[in-house]
C-alpha cells in the first residue's frame, strides 16, 4: 500500500497494469497546436485509461478541434468552460476532479509527451510505491529544434527520494507537466492549483506537494518536450518577462510557497526555497537587466531591494557566491548600478569583471561600496580555483584563404588566485548547439602585465556541419584554462569586440559560407555558420533589402 492508501498494484517483471492514467491538457485559443499535444498524449499506449482536455472558453475555434478529435478518439473527453478562468490552476483542477483514474499527468496545449513517457512513469511510480515519479524535460525551441535539459541534475540517473526534506535540490524542479501524481495523495493533502489568474502557479502547486513530503521517484528518461515560441503573438509566462508585472507575480508566489513551507512546519524547505530563488530566479533577471528600458530597472530594483530586505545573513551566506554578491549589491544601493557588471556575475558560467577593488586586503566590489565584500575569493576557505569566477574576453577577425577566425584572448588576473594557480595553456572548445561533436584548438598563454593572452586560428569549413543539409548551425565557445597549480578552470569567452558582424567568406569546400560571430544575451561569443547555395541566397535577399531600404 502507499502513502496515499491506494493498495500497491502488484505487477509481473515485464508487464505493466493497463488503464492507470489520465492525462490532463489544457488550452486556451491554441486550435493551432492543441491537436498535436492531445495525440501525443492519446499515443502514449495502453497505460493511458483517458486523455481529458479542458478547453478554456477559447474564441479561436480550439473547441472545435477537440470535438472532431473526440468523435474519432473514445478515450478523448473534452471539458469545454463556459468562462475563461485568466490561468493554467483553474483547467487543471478541473481535470484532476473529472478525472477517473489513480494517476495523473498535466500537459500544457502546445508541448507534446514523448512515446512512453507514461509508461516510464507509471513504472517507477509502482516499483516504488511513490506518490510522484518525475523526469526530465526538454526545452526545445523552435522552430531551430535546439534542445536543452531542465534540471538535469536531478535526473541524471533512477533515484528514489523518501523525502524532499532529504534532497532539497528537488525543490529547483518548479515545473508541474514533467511528473506523474497518485490523485489520492493530491486530494487528501489539498495539493492543488492557485484559482483564476495567478501567474506561476506552478510554484504554489509544487510547494504544496513537497510539503506534504511525498516519496518521489526520478527517471533519467525524457517524459516531456516544452516548446519554446519566441515570436509567439501570446507567449507564456516563462518568456514574458519584459514587463514588472511579471517579475512582481514572480515574488508574490515565491512568497506563497515559502509562507506554505512554514505553515507545514517544513523549515529546511523554506530555507531551501529562499536559497534557491537567489541562485536561480534572482541571477535570471538580473542577466536581462541591461535590456530593459529605465522605468523598468527602477521598479525592478526597488521591487527586489524590498524583497531582499527579508532575508537572514544565514539565507545570504547559503546562496552560492554570485548570488549572494548580487543580492548584496542591490541591498547596499539605493538606485540600479552597475548593471552590466552585475549581469555578467549573473551569467553561467558566471563572470567577474573589473575593476577589482579592495578594502584593505579585502576584495570588495567597487571602491564607492566597500561594504559588499567578495567573500570566498581569498583567504582561508576561499574556493578552489576552479570555481573561480573568471572572465576571459575575446576577439574575433575573420580571415579568407581558406576561410578562418582569428581568435585572441585575454585572461583577467583576479585578486592574485589566478597568478597562484599558474595558468600556462588554454583549450578553445566549439560546442555545436543541441549536441553533436565539438572542435577543439588549443594555445599557450603569455603573460601579458597581470594578465594572460592567447591567439589561435580556427578553421570555418568544418563549422558548417554536413549532414545536416544548409540550415546555419550555431557554436557556443567555451574555453578550459590548464594551471600547473589548481587544475582545470572551465568558463565561456566574452565577446569583446571584433569581428561581430555577418559576413560572406569563400570556400572551396562550400563554395561560399555566411558566417556571423555574435553576443548572445548574456554576453558570451558564440558563432553561426552556414554553407552552400542557400547561404548565397541569403545574402542576395540581405543586399536587396539593403538597396531597397530608403536612405534617411
Amino acid at each position: 500500500m502507499n502513502e496515499s492508501g491506494t493498495p500497491a498494484l502488484p505487477h509481473a517483471p515485464g508487464t505493466l497494469p493497463t488503464d492507470l492514467v489520465s492525462v490532463i491538457v489544457i488550452g486556451y485559443d491554441d486550435a493551432a497546436h492543441i491537436g498535436t499535444a492531445v495525440r501525443s498524449a492519446l499515443a502514449q499506449g495502453p497505460a493511458v485509461a483517458e486523455v481529458i482536455a479542458v478547453d478554456d472558453a477559447s474564441t479561436d475555434g480550439t473547441g472545435a478541434v477537440l470535438d472532431r478529435l473526440a468523435a474519432r478518439h473514445p478515450r478523448l473527453r473534452v471539458i469545454h468552460r463556459t468562462v475563461n478562468s485568466g490561468g493554467c490552476g483553474t483547467p487543471r483542477n478541473d481535470g484532476v476532479r473529472a478525472a477517473r483514474t489513480p494517476y495523473v499527468m498535466f500537459l500544457d496545449s502546445d508541448d507534446v509527451l514523448p512515446a512512453g513517457a507514461a509508461e516510464t512513469l507509471l513504472a517507477a511510480a509502482l516499483r516504488h510505491e511513490a506518490p510522484v515519479a518525475a523526469g526530465l524535460c526538454v526545452r526545445r525551441e523552435l522552430p531551430q529544434r535546439v534542445d536543452t535539459h531542465w534540471q538535469p541534475g536531478l535526473y541524471r540517473a533512477a533515484a528514489l527520494h523518501r523525502s524532499p526534506e532529504h534532497h532539497p535540490a528537488l525543490l529547483h524542479d518548479t515545473l508541474c507537466v514533467n511528473k506523474l501524481y497518485d490523485r489520492r495523495f493530491l486530494t487528501e493533502h489539498g495539493v492543488a492549483f492557485p484559482e483564476g489568474p495567478y501567474p506561476y502557479e506552478d510554484f504554489v502547486f509544487s510547494a504544496r506537494l513537497l510539503a506534504a513530503a511525498p516519496r518521489i521517484a526520478t527517471v533519467p528518461d525524457t517524459v516531456y518536450v516544452w516548446h519554446v515560441r519566441r515570436g509567439a503573438a501570446r507567449p507564456s509566462i516563462s518568456l514574458d518577462r519584459d514587463r514588472i508585472g511579471n517579475w512582481h507575480a514572480r515574488l508574490r508566489a515565491h512568497r506563497r510557497g515559502v509562507e506554505i513551507y512554514r505553515a507545514a512546519g517544513r523549515d529546511p524547505l523554506a530555507h531551501a526555497a529562499r536559497v534557491k530563488f537567489l541562485d536561480h530566479d534572482l541571477r535570471m533577471y538580473v542577466r536581462e537587466l541591461p535590456a530593459r528600458g529605465d522605468g523598468y530597472r527602477h521598479a525592478w530594483w526597488h521591487a527586489t531591494r524590498e524583497f531582499l530586505t527579508g532575508y537572514a545573513e544565514a539565507e545570504l551566506a547559503a546562496a552560492r557566491a554570485p548570488a549572494r554578491w548580487i543580492a548584496r549589491v542591490v541591498l547596499a544601493a539605493a538606485d540600479p548600478r552597475d548593471l552590466d557588471r552585475l549581469a555578467q556575475l549573473a551569467a553561467r558560467p558566471a563572470r567577474l569583471l573589473p575593476p577589482y577593488a579592495r578594502a584593505g586586503t579585502i576584495p570588495v566590489w567597487a571602491d564607492d561600496l566597500p561594504v559588499v565584500t567578495l567573500d570566498g575569493l581569498v583567504g582561508p576557505g576561499a574556493a578552489p580555483a576552479r570555481r573561480l569566477p573568471v572572465t576571459v574576453d575575446a576577439t574575433l577577425r575573420l580571415l579568407t584563404g581558406p576561410p578562418r577566425a582569428e581568435l585572441r584572448l585575454r585572461v583577467h588576473e583576479l585578486y592574485g588566485r589566478l597568478a597562484a594557480a599558474r595558468p600556462h595553456t588554454v583549450d578553445v572548445e566549439l560546442r555545436p548547439r543541441g549536441g553533436g561533436t565539438a572542435f577543439e584548438a588549443r594555445a599557450s598563454l603569455s603573460a601579458d602585465g597581470p594578465d594572460w593572452t592567447a591567439q589561435l586560428r580556427i578553421g570555418l569549413a568544418p563549422l558548417a556541419a554536413p549532414g545536416t543539409g544548409h540550415r546555419p548551425h550555431t557554436w557556443d565557445l567555451r574555453v578550459r584554462l590548464h594551471c600547473a597549480r589548481g587544475g582545470v578552470i572551465r568558463t565561456a569567452v566574452r565577446a569583446a569586440g571584433g569581428a561581430l558582424g555577418r559576413r560572406a567568406l569563400p570556400s572551396a569546400r562550400h563554395g561560399l559560407l555566411l558566417v556571423r560571430p555574435y553576443a548572445t544575451a548574456n554576453g558570451s561569443l558564440s558563432l553561426r555558420v552556414a554553407a552552400g547555395p542557400l547561404c548565397a541566397l541569403l545574402l542576395a535577399a540581405r543586399r536587396l533589402r539593403r538597396r531597397r531600404t530608403p536612405r534617411p
